[in-house]
């Protein structure tokens, strides 16, 4: 990562470059520094687009698939983002176990799954909406409500709750 091209400016939320040259590579990881900076622990989720958004930035990339999970508590503040699960190019292993002691680790109140489809194409598939299905089961024993499961793509990212499927 390349901290040291960016200095903060006099007004909060402004940058300044230390040299006028910028390649697409600087930009694409400032973004990714600033989407990791809007998932960090205790910053609320008020914005179910720009969760979107920083989420797409951090995973679009990933030339396999990575299944992620972001912890909140009661006011939606963020606990944990963490990838959990590594796997092939059209697929991994998903353990809701796994998934439910992290939540308890965290004293999680609500969770937003996301995983990204290596393909670009951001659709939920038919295993993607059961797997859901399984998860909101699972966290919904220890009482943990699934908010969302978004499948990130290369140009963007698909919210199950928008689309009706959960």
């Amino acid at each position: 990562m390349q901290y040291h091209k960016l200095k903060s400016g006099q007004e909060p939320g402004t940058y300044i470059m230390e040299n006028t040259l910028v390649t697409e590579e600087d930009i694409l990881t400032i973004a990714k520094q600033l989407s990791r900076k809007r998932l960090s622990r205790g910053r609320a989720i008020t914005n179910a687009t720009d969760v979107k958004e920083h989420l797409r930035n951090l995973m679009h990339e990933y030339e396999s698939e990575v299944f992620a999970i972001l912890l909140l508590d009661t006011k939606h503040r963020i606990l944990a983002f963490k990838e959990l699960f590594y796997g092939t190019i059209d697929g991994a292993s998903v353990y809701p176990r796994e998934i439910v002691k992290l939540a308890l680790q965290h004293n999680a109140a609500a969770a937003i799954l996301v995983h990204n489809h290596p393909s670009g194409d951001s659709t939920p598939s038919q295993a993607d909406k059961l797997l859901t299905k399984r998860l909101k089961e699972a966290l919904g024993l220890v009482d943990v409500r699934v908010l969302d499961h978004i499948v990130v793509g290369t140009e963007g990212a698909t919210s199950m709750v928008e689309y009706g499927w959960m």
